[in-house]
């Protein structure tokens, strides 16, 4: 892989991996078109590693909150107001055991290079995206509930399949559920979290097979330019969640699906 190669999957998966179209399937179609075959899982992991990087960051404030409760919560010196913070705590533990179940078992199928599959969950996407128009969600993240958390957990793990948009899927699955725009989107950030560091510890076992095919300066230059692209495209996401436009990335993902199945079935 060449330094460019790796920059333009970087780019392709900081915007991606943010915006509900799917970045582990635009990698597959990207990788496809640029005939490459033979790159490793944690190739895409170290990507999204990247990306990882940016939601700490955008989040940090929520974040350094709920480990100053635990932390607390250790020493035995919680207050009143740590409740709310504990409990998110235990409802992405939840989420994430959830994902974690459903994640690993559709991992095993091993399909993940299939590009006219990708093709039609791009559309599956955006038939996703478009429910999100009848959502009336009003519930805070403090009042997330356990419902809630479990189905946005059971969704995520769903977003394993490479083509069903991570970001997409478990916010569309909190705004049906009752959450409020913003709440949906701060969940699906945070449940993110332990499951791309948990796909990260998955994937070492392929460290020896990315040294052999990617070089480290295509390896730093794709993390950084996915972490550059992403922070860009997770902020215009929020902000489009707050204005009830997620189902506007539909215009997006219908062609682009199509023309790639139309593509890879010739």
């Amino acid at each position: 892989m060449s330094f460019i190669q790796s920059v333009l999957l970087g780019v392709l998966q900081g915007i991606a991996e943010f915006l509900p179209v799917s970045s582990s399937g635009h990698l597959v179609l990207a990788r496809a078109f640029m005939g490459l075959e033979e790159i490793p899982v944690l190739f895409d992991v170290i990507l999204h590693l990247a990306t990882l990087v940016v939601v700490i960051w955008v989040f940090r404030a929520r974040i350094g909150a709920i480990l100053a409760a635990l932390g607390r919560l250790v020493v035995r010196r919680n207050t009143p107001d740590d409740r709310d913070h504990l409990i998110l705590a235990l409802q992405l533990v939840a989420a994430s055991a959830a994902t974690a179940v459903i994640g690993v078992g559709i991992s095993m199928l091993d399909i993940r290079d299939d590009p006219v599959l990708v093709s039609a969950l791009l559309i599956a996407t955006a038939l996703v995206l478009v429910s999100t128009i009848l959502a009336r969600g009003v519930r805070p993240l403090e009042q997330t509930g356990w419902r809630s958390a479990l189905i946005m957990g059971i969704a995520q793990g769903f977003g394993v399949f490479p083509g069903i948009s991570r970001s997409g899927i478990t916010i569309a699955s909190g705004l049906l559920s009752g959450l409020d725009r913003r709440a949906a989107g701060e969940f699906s950030f945070l449940l993110s979290i332990p499951a791309i560091f948990g796909a990260f510890l998955f994937s070492l076992k392929d460290a020896g097979d990315l040294a052999s095919s990617v070089p480290p300066l295509s390896l730093l230059g794709g993390f950084l330019a996915a972490m550059i692209a992403g922070y860009a495209s997770l902020r215009l996401l929020l902000r489009l969640v707050a204005g009830g436009r997620l189902w506007i990335f539909a215009i997006y993902l219908v062609p682009v699906g199509v023309w790639s199945l139309v593509h890879f079935v010739s």
